[in-house]
């Protein structure tokens, strides 16, 4: 399955022409006549997905260190749940148990 083809998809337009006129020119019984279109338009579409989700994620570690510090403003808190984390004795015990037999009572 794809996407709705149509939405506008600028990277892959051409792909999407080819393939639908070859579905529309080809006989039903001949279902495979177009399977190299198809898989084309396939690798297409993840090409747009891979470059949509890059620009969408490309200052995610900005944005993450602004929301934890806004966190932290909010709850009046002055540490990240990183550093709680480090210094929280139970935890680190558990991450050392799991590191020694692989296994931990939450099914890590």
């Amino acid at each position: 399955m794809h996407p709705p083809l149509d939405r506008p998809h600028p990277d892959c337009q051409e792909a999407i022409d080819e393939l639908r006129n070859c579905q529309n020119n080809r006989s039903a019984l001949k279902v495979w006549a177009c399977n190299q279109l198809k898989l084309r338009l396939d690798d297409c579409f993840k090409e747009e997905k891979q470059r949509i989700l890059l620009d969408m994620n490309k200052d995610f570690a900005e944005r993450r260190r602004e929301e934890d510090e806004e966190a932290a403003r909010s709850t009046g808190k002055n540490i990240s749940f990183q550093e709680y984390l480090k210094k929280d004795k139970e935890y680190q015990k558990e991450m050392e148990s799991i590191k020694k037999n692989g296994s931990s009572w939450f099914g890590v």
